[in-house]
């Protein structure tokens, strides 16, 4: 008795731990895919030319959000 309840407990811990590395992969992967569409953003903006000094502050606002938001996610500049 006591034999089986050791073993269920080590399945259910064997689970949570499966569980918790599916989570953890689901996390990894929807950061990747914000960290991607957030370095196309900067891309497109550090690609557009203007004239007009208000949409050259916009952009320029724009990209410093796009920055503050890579670097939360852990994103360094690669030269």
């Amino acid at each position: 008795m006591e034999e089986q309840q050791t073993q269920q407990e080590r399945q259910n811990e064997s689970a949570t731990t499966k569980a918790a590395v599916v989570v953890d992969r689901a996390t990894e992967a929807e950061k990747k895919r914000k960290v991607q569409a957030l370095v196309l953003q900067r891309e497109r903006i550090l690609s557009e030319r203007t004239a007009s000094p208000h949409r050259r502050s916009a952009l320029a606002n724009a990209l410093a959000t796009i920055e503050e938001d890579l670097a939360q996610l852990g994103w360094t500049l690669h030269l």
